[in-house]
């Protein structure tokens, strides 16, 4: 009789696990509805809701963006002689952050209506790509080096004050390795893991699994050797599975070696979809809440969707864009010169 039960829990089991499993749609097109935003490069975009995006430009505007049009409550921010080049941009439920891109690097927090500066770096190399929270008070952002290690700087305050990781504690950096600002999503995270990915002469993966304190740095056989040529993005749907997208950004037609995925955290990666589209993608995506089978990849070159995992893909729109970012299964936010878009899955 024990034996008996036994069979059928397990037999319950595998049946609610297979019930549970996601089903990938057959996408052909989606609506995308577009919003021009002048005289502004727009790479780094957070998902609201289905109806408002938040974003931060080229020309120091941060807003937010309604999907009837209308601009909410926009800061156009200077700093003395300085208008501030976003391509970061992090938001947690009392804040907004903002990072320039260039020398000097100014980190923006908005609280209340009021902006006021949290970190300052002076270098003539500083150069920042992307920021992220792991939760409302830990925070991380990175850049290029300014010595032999990356950039990297956190907060354990909610933002308040910023410190950069010493280059003694990171992994060092190759000669000729750095990162890109295409679309602030060259750092993901999952819980208290973050992968970092870099590109130029080398294109590695670098993963901290306790939020920056250690870390360690994988290989990768995406296309590098070039300044232009690595790893432009990166999505993990949970601890072990993730996805790497670039290529080259001066061929954006090639198509080998740019897309990879891995299954075990990122030690390592398969190339996926060889000498197929997507070419050359600045921004993935993993749709949320389809068990990380689908995905969606943009670049200049347009819109991809791939229902398993990523291995085929196939295009939907052929509009061009930087930045894809979702706010549900059936919407997400989109960026690029002079635009946002309201991109809805049908």
């Amino acid at each position: 009789m024990k034996g008996n039960i036994f069979s059928l829990f397990s037999l319950f089991l595998t049946v609610f696990a297979f019930a549970q499993e996601h089903v990938p749609r057959e996408i052909t097109t989606v609506t995308i509805q577009k919003f021009k935003v002048a005289n502004s490069s727009i790479r780094a975009i957070e998902a609201l809701s289905d109806s408002t995006v938040l974003y931060a430009s080229s020309s120091g505007d941060i807003g937010v963006l309604a999907d009837n049009g209308k601009f909410l409550n926009v800061e156009k921010i200077n700093t003395d002689t300085i208008t501030p080049h976003f391509r970061s941009l992090a938001k947690i439920p009392t804040a907004i952050f903002a990072l320039n891109v260039g020398n000097p690097a100014l980190l923006y927090k908005i609280q209340n209506n009021t902006v006021s500066i949290v970190y300052k770096e002076t270098h003539e190399k500083v150069f920042y790509d992307s920021m992220k929270f792991f939760n409302e008070l830990n925070g991380i952002a990175i850049g290029d080096p300014t010595e032999n290690c990356l950039s990297i700087i956190t907060t354990s305050d909610g933002g308040n004050t910023w410190s950069k990781i010493p280059c003694e504690n990171l992994p060092k950096i190759e000669n000729g390795e750095a990162a890109f600002a295409a679309s602030n999503t060259n750092i993901t995270i999952v819980g208290k893991n973050a992968w970092i990915v870099t590109g130029g002469l080398k294109a590695r993966v670098f993963h901290t699994s306790d939020m920056g304190l250690t870390w360690n740095v994988y290989n990768t056989p995406i296309i590098q050797g070039k300044s232009t040529t690595g790893i432009y993005t990166v999505d993990f749907y949970n601890e072990n599975n993730g996805i790497i997208c670039g290529g080259d950004y001066t061929n954006k037609f090639g198509n080998s070696a740019n897309k990879a995925i891995t299954t075990n955290g990122g030690k390592t990666w398969e190339l996926v979809a060889e000498n197929s589209p997507p070419n050359y993608v600045s921004s993935v995506q993993y749709v949320p809440n389809t068990g990380g089978k689908e995905v969606f990849a943009v670049s200049t070159n347009g819109v991809f969707y791939s229902k398993n995992t990523g291995k085929n893909w196939k295009r939907v729109s052929d509009q061009g864009f930087y930045a894809i970012k979702f706010a549900s299964k059936n919407t997400a936010w989109l960026s690029g010169n002079n635009v946002i878009a309201k991109m809805t899955i049908q």
